[in-house]
């Protein structure tokens, strides 16, 4: 049986998979990428579509996240991929919320010096149609953040890949067996220098030993989008209010985060019990994108609680008030996440071979940059 030989084999196509084969790519390496689904279905399109540059963990991850975003706009430039440099506004309605904001932007120079301020409940207004101002204290905007709409953005990036570096992308293809160089398809049997496995959530199929030893427990979410918003509206800036300051790894160390935790732990039990905080994005054609909620185990049963979704919207009213907020999509996603804070897994199970998982909900953030990264070891 004939063997096709290539430079770099890179095994999953969601958006670390797609970024893997990237940074082979531009290193000029001949890659082939398998993908077992026709087409990804996985949580690479199932999210916000936000590139949250501001939410990650300061230092080396938040430089990840900032490489990340050029490479986006970059792909954005070239293809014509949507890619809108929205920025973020982070809404203060209570005291404990604006103290950490306040705090985060004293002391992170590094989104400062990119123009991180606080603004006035006023001038969030003026920026965010959709901020609810009653009550609102002050609000601290970003201006690293860009929207992507994940359901085109992922077939947009493995197209790209094809037509500019002639990666051969095989979807619906199913690696069975990695043998480093050797990998058996159900597209035959292949050889690669360098074998990437990034294959999401199915921990399963290869190198399962891997994931038993790591720790990674699958994260189950819950989502909903509105209908296209009338008159052309657009949300603008994306936003989110103060239970996401207790869910971004950026926010860790303000002191003034405690008082915030005590408060929403005696307010809002159900959403701290369900990792519920709310986030708001818009896709290309202007339906809005609402969530989520955060679920940890290695199994989850496949049901959406519709008391998860209402107190997902709940939250959202008071932050925010939506033109056509009909709901007409609601779904579940599910990613793969490691404990004790780490942000990836990056492992060689045999020479010649990597896997990479573990990223959490910060694919679509942190793929391109971690990508590079690892292609430099």
């Amino acid at each position: 049986m004939a063997i096709t030989h290539v430079d770099t084999a890179v095994v999953g196509g969601g958006i670390v998979g797609l970024a893997h084969a990237l940074a082979a790519a531009r290193r000029g390496d001949r890659v082939v990428l398998f993908e077992r689904d026709e087409h990804a279905v996985g949580a690479s399109i199932r999210n916000f579509g936000m590139i949250w540059a501001v939410g990650q963990q300061r230092g080396a991850i938040y430089r990840r996240a900032l490489r990340s975003r050029e490479i986006w706009q970059e792909i954005s430039a070239k293809t014509g991929l949507w890619a809108a440099p929205t920025g973020s506004l982070h809404l203060a309605h209570r005291s404990d919320e604006l103290a950490v904001l306040e705090e985060f932007v004293a002391t992170t120079a590094p989104a400062r010096d990119r123009g991180t301020a606080m603004i006035t409940a006023a001038e969030a207004a003026r920026r965010g149609p959709a901020v609810r101002e009653e009550g609102l204290l002050g609000a601290m905007w970003s201006p690293t953040e860009i929207n992507v709409d994940p359901r085109r953005a992922i077939p947009a990036v493995a197209g790209h890949l094809v037509e500019e570096y002639g990666v051969d992308v095989r979807f619906g293809t199913t690696v069975r067996d990695i043998a480093a160089p050797h990998l058996s398809t159900t597209a035959g049997q292949w050889r690669a220098d360098r074998i990437l496995v990034c294959s999401g959530n199915d921990f399963a199929t290869l190198y399962p030993q891997v994931f038993a030893e790591s720790g990674l427990v699958r994260c189950k979410l819950q989502m909903l989008r509105t209908g296209v918003q009338p008159d052309g509206w657009q949300l603008g800036p994306m936003l989110c209010g103060g239970l996401t300051l207790l869910h971004y790894a950026a926010f860790a160390d303000c002191t003034a985060r405690a008082a915030l935790e005590a408060r929403m732990r005696a307010e809002l039990p159900f959403h701290r019990e369900h990792g519920i905080h709310v986030l708001l994005s818009q896709t290309a054609d202007g339906r809005l994108t609402i969530g989520d909620s955060h679920a940890y185990a290695a199994t989850h049963d496949p049901f959406a609680g519709e008391d998860i979704n209402e107190a997902i919207l709940d939250y959202l009213r008071t932050f925010a008030r939506l033109p056509a907020p009909r709901i007409t999509e609601r779904w579940t996603g599910c990613y793969p996440s490691l404990p004790d804070g780490r942000t990836e897994l990056v492992v060689d199970p045999e020479p010649g071979v990597t896997v990479v998982n573990g990223v959490g909900g910060a694919g679509m953030t942190l793929s391109f940059g971690l990508a590079e990264e690892v292609l430099a070891r």
